[in-house]
């Protein structure tokens, strides 16, 4: 479901962006600019999305050996498709920037894909399976993390004119970014270290404590993402 309206969002966006070049709903109508729109990066970008939306449907209804392949490729077009348009399509270290959003995203998915089964393994299964379920993120998370923190730097010092790009708007979005992440990791490893194996240990209070975290997480990750959007699409870091 999630992914059949995320095609109906990609679909509205590309039917409006005409209206966002001409500054009005008028600009729906004119054949040039959506003659633009058709031969710009967005189509490019919006058709990646599709086709790795489509896999990843595909993928949910099947089973057996193509669920991995199908999945894979469906999450890295739509994570790929990110560095066809906006500042890291445009750069002069384009390809750098690219790998460096394509790991920077699929952590980002990573991550805030695990936040709702967490809840959910904390909340309906037993304790021992909960536990084991927070220690298997957990594994995973301590060697991805630090990925996500080292590419988010790269990116922000190369699309960044030195320490002067942070008294901009766009500098000072970033540093609201940096911020929530220093919030997320202090949450991470309260949750690593504290709450995740007390959970393990049935402790209700932990357990309950756990979620809220887990909530808290989910709710400075969408701001995260609310911000970046906001950064990307009305501000230059030139």
């Amino acid at each position: 479901m999630s992914a059949l309206v995320a095609i109906g969002v990609l679909v509205a966006e590309y039917v409006l962006e005409a209206a966002r070049m001409s500054g009005d709903f008028s600009g729906l109508m004119d054949l040039t600019l959506q003659s633009q729109v058709m031969h710009s990066s967005t189509a490019a970008a919006l058709a990646w999305r599709l086709l790795g939306l489509v896999l990843i449907i595909m993928a949910l209804r099947l089973r057996g050996p193509p669920v991995v392949p199908l999945s894979v490729a469906g999450i890295l077009l739509v994570t790929g498709a990110f560095a066809l348009t906006g500042h890291t399509a445009t750069h002069p270290e384009r390809w750098l920037l690219s790998l460096l959003l394509l790991a920077h995203l699929l952590v980002v998915m990573f991550w805030f894909g695990a936040l709702v089964p967490l809840h959910v393994a904390s909340s309906r299964e037993s304790a021992a399976i909960a536990g084991e379920v927070t220690e298997a993120f957990s594994v995973i998370a301590i060697w991805v993390v630090p990925v996500l923190l080292v590419s988010g730097l790269m990116l922000s010092v190369l699309l960044l004119k030195g320490f002067a790009g942070l008294r901009t708007t766009y500098g000072h979005l970033l540093l609201v970014k940096l911020a929530a992440f220093a919030a997320l990791m202090g949450l991470g490893a309260l949750n690593k270290w504290r709450l995740g194996p007390a959970v393990g240990r049935g402790d209700p209070r932990a357990t309950a404590a756990f979620r809220r975290s887990l909530k808290s997480e989910y709710i400075l990750i969408a701001a995260v993402l609310s911000v970046t959007a906001i950064l990307t699409s009305f501000y230059s870091p030139d």
